[in-house]
């Protein structure tokens, strides 16, 4: 499965880019590349995943269709989320330089890509 090379490729093209990360059901991480610390963009990861699940949880309640991306902007980095099938998904931490709109575009392309490896 191509996914190290996916997430090196994802952080090479987005500048400011810190860490991309996949995530299973369970918070643990199939496979990332980071230029933080592992832990920390583990741990990161998995709470990314509580965030997810609690939209997804909120988004079904009042019938407004698949989640499809999350972009979080706090005072220093950004964050997105893009869910992969319903078990996984895709993680991408940002400093403050990105531009969040290169980053998300250029993340879809790399989940479009990711999402066949999921598929059993």
């Amino acid at each position: 499965m191509p996914f190290k090379s996916l997430l090196n490729r994802l952080l090479e093209d987005i500048p400011g880019a810190l860490g991309a990360i996949i995530i299973d059901w369970e918070g643990e991480a199939v496979d990332h590349v980071a230029r933080m610390d592992d832990y920390d963009i583990k741990v990161f990861g998995a709470h990314q995943g509580i965030i997810l699940n609690l939209l997804r949880d909120s988004m079904q309640r009042v019938d407004c269709g698949e989640l499809e991306e999350v972009l979080i902007r706090t005072g220093e980095n950004k964050t997105l989320i893009a869910p992969l099938t319903v078990d996984y998904f895709l993680v991408l931490t940002l400093g403050p330089q990105s531009i969040a709109t290169r980053a998300a575009s250029r993340m879809r392309h790399c989940v479009e890509e990711l999402r066949p490896e999921f598929e059993f």
